[in-house]
């Protein structure tokens, strides 16, 4: 079943502008509804509607540095009919606002993003510890936190930073259930044409933390593949310039050709049909 996910995930990623409905995206792959979100989610962990928002919002991290295109024509190119709910969203995910992303995005200010664990109430926490191993060469930070999506975005539970591969110690974590993502930067190659920086990144979870109680977990981390939804929140020391997204079975660009200012079709107003669509 895993190309039948390819093949979705390869639709998401050139038509994310587009009003996606997620009955139609099963009927591509000829598979029920039901059953199609069950093979999706257990090949990449979220569902179609989770891992389309991902993509339009980590377009719009691209749109927003390479591009003059205001927020809000930015929201409407990225699939959203509303520019207050696409800047919601867009905040929550990444840890800055468009207008803050876009400014340190073109290194104009010299800042640099903070990621700030989510406030928690006093009371007894839990700890989680391993070994994270990169597959491949990476350059420092290698930063590891405990998250409540198996997206990486938003605040953090608790939040550590590796020189580099090997042991790592989380403390702090409150009781929950939560997933461990790692994410570095790989060695630039001759073969990547956007001339960013691979992202090496892995997740394990979900995983239970216990108050007073310590948590083994170890982490692999690789290359992004095909399967994972992109990474979303800001990371600080990794380079103002996101690399764009990629279709599932090609190395260019998804989305409309001819780059951020061109070839974009403004989505249609949205009826009360709509609101089956996914990811908005």
């Amino acid at each position: 079943m895993e190309h039948h996910t390819r093949r979705a995930i390869t639709t998401i990623r050139e038509n994310y502008h587009e009003p996606l409905v997620l009955d139609d995206l099963a009927r591509s792959v000829m598979m029920s509804k039901f059953y199609f979100i069950r093979v999706f989610q257990r090949t990449t962990g979220v569902t179609p509607g989770r891992f389309l928002s991902a993509v339009r919002l980590h377009e719009a991290k691209s749109l927003l540095v390479h591009s003059s295109a205001n927020v809000a024509d930015i929201s409407a190119r990225v699939g959203y009919g509303s520019a207050s709910t696409f800047s919601r969203r867009f905040t929550a995910a990444v840890g800055l606002s468009p207008t803050q992303y876009r400014r340190i995005g073109r290194g104009g200010t010299g800042e640099d993003p903070h990621i700030t664990p989510l406030t928690v109430e006093r009371g007894p926490l839990g700890s989680v510890s391993g070994t994270a191993r990169v597959r491949g060469s990476s350059r420092s930070p290698l930063y590891i936190g405990l998250f409540d999506s198996p997206i990486l975005q938003g605040q953090p539970a608790a939040w550590t930073e590796l020189d580099g591969s090997g042991t790592f110690r989380v403390a702090d974590v409150p009781p929950g259930s939560w997933y461990l993502h790692a994410v570095t930067l790989g060695a630039r190659t001759s073969s990547d044409q956007w001339g960013d920086s691979p992202l090496l990144v892995g997740m394990v979870g979900p995983v239970d933390i216990t108050a007073d109680r310590h948590t083994q977990v170890d982490v692999d981390l690789r290359q992004e593949d095909w399967t994972r939804p992109p990474v979303l929140l800001a990371l600080p020391g990794f380079g103002s310039r996101p690399a764009r997204p990629r279709t599932a079975d090609s190395s260019r660009p998804a989305g409309p050709r001819g780059g951020p200012e061109a070839g974009y079709r403004i989505p249609r107003q949205r009826t009360a049909a709509d609101r089956r669509l996914i990811g908005v």
